[in-house]
């Protein structure tokens, strides 16, 4: 599962479903949400992100660039290629599944979602590999720790 902190971008052009949206990720403590109204604004919002986001939720049907073709941009670029990309869509169809799949999507949400949905397509997502090192690091920093308390009888 992503780290609480990680920086997400909603991307619908209806406002109502970037407000379901951001309260479902709420409710599971995930609160720097950005939005934006369509392809173009994320495209734009994650070119200029600092520091980047750590996950795009995007519906599929939005005007100027789809949520399909901002995943297409996003995969394009190197420094982009892995960052978790969920699509909300009405789409069924499984040739337009395979298709996002075959795009490299991380996950999909089928609309109308409840909140368990959501929560379980983001539970799903690993973190990034440096994070994972990070934490490995942290916790041999803590084991290390624990056994000069140990050694200098300071832990019981």
């Amino acid at each position: 599962m992503l780290d609480r902190k990680t920086r997400i971008l909603v991307v619908d052009d209806m406002p109502t479903s970037r407000k379901i949206v951001k309260k479902y990720l709420s409710e599971i403590g995930y609160n720097l949400v950005d939005e934006a109204t369509d392809g173009e604004m994320a495209w734009t919002k994650i070119l200029g992100s600092n520091p980047q986001y750590g996950l795009i939720i995007a519906d599929w049907h939005m005007p100027n660039i789809s949520g399909l073709d901002l995943l297409k941009k996003v995969r394009a670029k190197d420094e982009y290629k892995n960052l978790p990309f969920i699509l909300v869509t009405g789409e069924r169809k499984q040739n337009e599944i395979k298709e996002a799949i075959n795009c490299g999507v991380t996950n999909y949400v089928v609309k109308p979602f409840q909140a368990e949905t959501l929560f379980k397509a983001v539970e799903k997502i690993k973190p990034p590999v440096d994070e994972v090192h990070k934490m490995d690091e942290e916790l041999k920093k803590m084991d290390e720790t624990r056994e000069e308390l140990k050694l200098s009888g300071k832990s019981k």
